[in-house]
């Protein structure tokens, strides 16, 4: 819900009614949460009293899994990198107390070795197969092999050690921890309690939002500054080091410890937990985690041969009637407590000083920039200034390399020869996101949002540079530079700040991501066709928006459109690409009206307006 104050720099929609609304539904959904976490550390108070030996030892080794499981959902469900690799961080977790205690002994001293062990080598090597799934040009595909390649490798290495790891039959008889069964319940259950907690503060933070981002569009995300590898590394380091503590848990409290710990059996198992509770919910893994667990061990006991083919017709059964999984179904009658019930107050916030763009050295330089595909030449020779507080319209047939340029100006890696530098910074080949640090904002033709995320969220991810956003809190003010806000007002955005992005209108969708773009505090905008699809109400409210950019906040914006009609309106520039070349610019009607540009223009559609002027509008 959007409230918004009386102050002229607030925007919004103020409405007593739906404030109201909004303080019952937190009222009720803090009574819910209150009632689930006292039911769930009455559970935990009581369960040492209630349950028998058998099921409380089935209920800490499952606790120890369910904080796996919670790790695996952030990285699969919330950041959509799909690993079965958490089992291999868990097993060397519990081999660190294996190994420690049997060749070191049990101490004080031992205890906080293995810790330590436990800690450092599972960071070493997430950090080592996160450089290898994530770096720059790695897909999706590539990263989830890795993690499939992990524990396989792990297993074999473990198999390999002899005595010093016991091969094949692990280590057994070590000393541990002198603790009782209700002690050991309480200890994993409130560490399970702790984690998932901090996990479901996290997700719906601020910070945590980013992961949803990332797993909707990750490009846009990099075209927002956002270094998506350097993320998911380190989502990937703090979820090995809470798997591996888990490891050193169970492997403490087990006393055995072997290399199916590390296998790809339990990283499969990991992931069929996290689908049969509920992808993207956290505690949709717990409950799946512990439902198994417990399952498994009553029926492998009372039913040995069929245990396995009754586990895997669940399964199946609850993958294909609810592919969601357990939680959202039970979850469903309580789905109105759990809307975005955030007011968020918009705030016009003043541009940073070191974002304004010096008008004495232009704002853009791009130097004999050539893009080649083998043979095929597609830009050849490209010299272009701009400056600040110009909007330079960029023209040609199609296939004349418009996108492909504007694709070298956002990335260091596209063009094949040649400079650019933006803002006095040579990009060489840099990533997008270093780009934007640099003063860069792109929107792409096709509107480029996070589709799940409410309009307010998406604007609140596109300022993640400008702002730092909280990793356990979830803020109440979004503040826009003046452009941005602009934007919003214009286009009656600030009324929708709660809605989802992917219920927009196509013409609401481009406007939010140009106000995404603009909440970058850019000083080069690069716009490709955006009015493509737009109403013509919608056309002459982002045309005026575009114009006020160059004009009245002094941005460097540079226009892919073929509207020439549109383009006359505001570009104070037109540049003329043809066949990869710039063969020509100046004014509109210097370019508009050369033979030149008519003979290059030979398919196009000649239409009279009403002051019997001849303006040329290319054919479709």
């Amino acid at each position: 819900m959007a409230k918004v104050n009386a102050s002229p720099n607030h925007v919004g929609v103020h409405s007593s009614h739906g404030e109201e609304r909004v303080r019952n539904r937190r009222k009720m959904r803090g009574r819910g949460l209150v009632m689930v976490a006292g039911f769930a550390a009455l559970l935990l108070a009581l369960g040492p009293f209630v349950f028998g030996t058998y099921l409380l030892n089935i209920l800490i080794q499952a606790f120890f899994f369910s904080i796996v499981a919670v790790t695996v959902d952030i990285l699969w469900g919330y950041t959509g990198y799909l690993t079965f690799g958490q089992s291999a961080f868990f097993g060397l977790g519990a081999y660190a107390a294996g190994l420690v205690f049997t060749h070191g002994g049990f101490s004080a001293g031992y205890v906080a070795l293995a810790l330590g062990v436990a800690i450092a080598v599972t960071a070493a090597v997430a950090a080592l197969v996160g450089w290898l799934s994530f770096y720059r040009g790695a897909s999706p595909f590539f990263a989830t092999v890795m993690s499939l390649v992990l524990p396989i490798v792990l297993s074999q290495l473990l198999l390999s050690g002899g005595e010093w790891t016991g091969s094949s039959s692990g280590l057994t008889g070590y000393e541990t921890f002198d603790l009782s069964l209700q002690a050991w319940y309480w200890i994993a259950g409130a560490a399970l309690l702790l984690i998932a907690t901090l996990a479901w503060l996290f997700v719906r933070s601020d910070g945590g939002r980013v992961l949803a981002a990332i797993r909707d569009n990750e490009s846009r995300c990099s075209y927002l500054g956002i270094n998506t590898s350097l993320v998911k590394i380190i989502l990937l380091v703090a979820t090995a080091i809470i798997a591996g503590l888990a490891g050193f848990g169970y492997g403490s409290f087990s006393g055995v410890v072997a290399p199916e710990l590390t296998g790809f059996v339990l990283g499969t198992q990991l992931i069929i937990w996290v689908a049969l509770g509920g992808r993207g919910t956290l505690w949709g893994p717990v409950i799946g985690a512990l439902l198994i667990n417990v399952g498994t061990a009553y029926l492998s006991s009372s039913m040995p041969f069929a245990w396995q083919l009754i586990l895997g017709a669940a399964f199946v059964t609850v993958i294909v009637l609810l592919p969601q999984g357990l939680v959202p179904l039970l979850l469903k009658p309580f789905r109105h407590l759990a809307g975005n019930d955030i007011e968020t107050q918009l705030v016009e916030r003043a541009v940073r000083a070191e974002h304004k763009q010096a008008a004495s050295a232009p704002a853009l330089q791009m130097n004999g920039v050539a893009k080649h595909f083998g043979s095929l030449k597609v830009l050849q020779g490209i010299d272009l200034n701009a400056n600040a507080g110009e909007l330079v319209g960029l023209i040609g047939p199609n296939g004349a390399g418009k996108t492909t340029l504007m694709r070298c100006m956002s990335d260091g890696a596209e063009r094949s020869a040649g400079t650019v530098v933006l803002c006095g910074h040579d990009i060489r080949q840099l990533p997008p996101d270093r780009c934007v640090h640099f003063g860069l904002g792109r929107k792409f033709q096709n509107a480029n949002v996070f589709d799940t995320l409410t309009v307010a969220e998406c604007l609140r991810i596109a300022g993640t540079i400008i702002e730092r956003p909280s990793l356990f809190q979830r803020s109440h003010t979004l503040a826009l530079p003046p452009y941005a806000m602009e934007v919003v007002r214009t286009t009656s955005l600030d009324r929708k700040l709660s809605s989802v992005a992917k219920d927009l209108s196509h013409g609401e969708q481009q406007a939010l991501e140009l106000a995404m773009v603009l909440a970058l505090e850019p000083r080069i905008v690069l716009l490709d066709e955006p009015t493509a699809g737009l109403t013509k109400t919608e056309r002459t409210q982002i045309g005026n928006v575009l114009a006020a950019l160059a004009h009245q906040y002094q941005l460097c914006c540079l226009l892919v459109e073929h509207d020439l009609d549109f383009v006359a309106e505001i570009a104070t520039r037109i540049v003329v690409l043809h066949q990869g070349r710039i063969v020509m610019q100046g004014n509109f009607d210097e370019v508009v009206n050369s033979e030149l540009v008519k003979t290059i223009y030979a398919g196009t559609a000649q239409s009279t307006g009403s002051d019997g002027t001849t303006t040329h509008r290319e054919a479709s």
